[in-house]
């Protein structure tokens, strides 16, 4: 299938406006356009924040590691 050209974006305006209405439509819009970019700051934390928490949690590991005191069965 190839890509949809202008006479398939006409179509689907068109039936877009049959089955919702020219009242719905701008409100459908937004909410798609909040949707996507809700989104979009989602996954840009989770790419900053990602770098981040692996520094933090390397020292968390090392950390909490038992030593060799700790080890020992209690007399």
């Amino acid at each position: 299938m190839g890509p949809i050209g202008v006479p398939g974006i006409i179509l689907l305006v068109i039936l877009a406006l049959l089955l919702f209405g020219p009242n719905k439509l701008p409100e459908l819009g937004r909410a798609v356009g909040r949707t996507f970019r809700e989104f979009k700051d989602g996954a840009r934390e989770i790419m900053e924040d990602e770098p981040a928490s692996k520094k933090k949690e390397a020292p968390q590991q090392v950390a909490a590691q038992p030593k060799a005191e700790d080890k020992r069965l209690p007399e």
